[in-house]
């Protein structure tokens, strides 16, 4: 847990009183009823020990994924997944983009790790280009961290990027941690993994979660993939063996057969993401394009406070690394919830 420190993230709903939360990227649709029920069944079992090799819910994952079982760690979360991989790997040197989610320099640097950032553009949408490669090629990292949709700009690395990144880190020897974590949310969705090159570049490791995808935040599950066994080995090392709950394992084995949820809130998602940006942008504030189930915009009032009085929480992205003051992100959610916060935000900028 946190202790004596600020939150860095959004989803905190504990220490005010929040009606909308657009803080926490999240499934728009909530839990699967499947989800639910596999929860309630496993919480007859609580005087149980969890399987401390998930069995089954490794099983799951390599049917879903089409992956061997030998390719698969899981986690308490994600998060846990990039602790336990800078505690693994202990790179002495790192490269992430700026923005990007924290969660990376926190772990790197709790493992001794210098962390440099490459800057993106905020006049190009923070879209990751081409000349990554000639930093990549000038540089000298042991990891690159990357985040595909980014996390909090929503913005996509292009395929044929992504591989030559791939490439290039393979041949420099540099590990490459690649976060997918929601790439299910995202427009062309699971198409876009890099998961049929784990073989071929024993180098890249990717992180998906079931937090995001199937609103699983509360349970705390995620895996990992690579085809470098000794990795996983030195990963699992570095937490106590029964660290995914036997209720969170249920829930993610019934959640990977809940295909036609994500395939319904990937449609929701694309409409509605539609609807705000274009709400927003009428309301003359600077949008982020997405392809993700959240967007980045910046308004030049301050509007997290406002709205917080109002009862809706919206994550303020003024701690991210490349951002600053005004900046902001919030979760793409159902229609209703999204009108609720388009009127707020449309009564807060008319009083200002």
């Amino acid at each position: 847990m946190l202790y004596q420190t600020l939150n860095p993230h959004g989803g905190d709903l504990y220490g005010r009183p929040v009606t909308l939360d657009f803080s926490a990227n999240t499934n728009p649709l909530g839990t699967p009823e499947a989800v639910r029920r596999a929860v309630t069944e496993a919480a007859a079992r609580l005087d149980r020990y969890p399987d401390p090799f998930c069995r089954e819910l490794v099983a799951a994952i390599a049917r879903f994924e089409q992956v061997p079982e030998t390719y698969i760690l899981c986690g308490c979360g994600a998060a846990e997944l990039i602790f336990s991989y800078c505690a693994a790997v202990r790179p002495g040197r790192a490269l992430e983009l700026a923005p990007t989610f924290s969660e990376y320099s926190a772990a790197l640097e709790a493992a001794g790790c210098r962390v440099e950032r490459y800057p993106l553009d905020a006049d190009n949408g923070f879209l990751l280009d081409d000349s990554f490669l000639s930093c990549l090629e000038g540089g000298k990292w042991d990891a690159v961290f990357l985040c595909n949709p980014n996390n909090p700009t929503g913005q996509v690395i292009a395929r044929s990027l992504l591989e030559r990144i791939v490439r290039l880190c393979h041949e420099k020897n540099i590990r490459l941690f690649l976060d997918e974590c929601f790439l299910d949310l995202t427009d062309g969705g699971r198409e876009q993994s890099m998961k049929e090159d784990l073989a071929r570049y024993p180098g890249l490791l990717i992180l998906k979660a079931f937090t995001k995808s199937y609103g699983m935040a509360g349970l705390r599950l995620g895996y990992c993939l690579t085809a470098d066994p000794a990795l996983l080995t030195a990963m699992s090392r570095t937490v106590q063996p029964w660290n995914v709950s036997g209720p969170a394992q249920a829930a993610g084995v019934a959640a990977l057969g809940e295909a036609a949820f994500l395939h319904r809130t990937r449609q929701i998602i694309r409409e509605e993401r539609r609807f705000l940006q274009q709400s927003l942008e009428e309301m003359g504030l600077r949008v982020c394009p997405s392809c993700a189930n959240y967007l980045l915009f910046y308004s030049p009032l301050p509007l997290h406070q406002k709205l917080l009085e109002k009862g809706i929480q919206i994550r303020d992205c003024g701690n991210y690394h490349g951002l600053g003051p005004g900046w902001c992100r919030i979760a793409v959610k159902t229609h209703q919830e999204n009108q609720v916060l388009v009127s707020a935000l449309g009564e807060i900028l008319e009083e200002c």
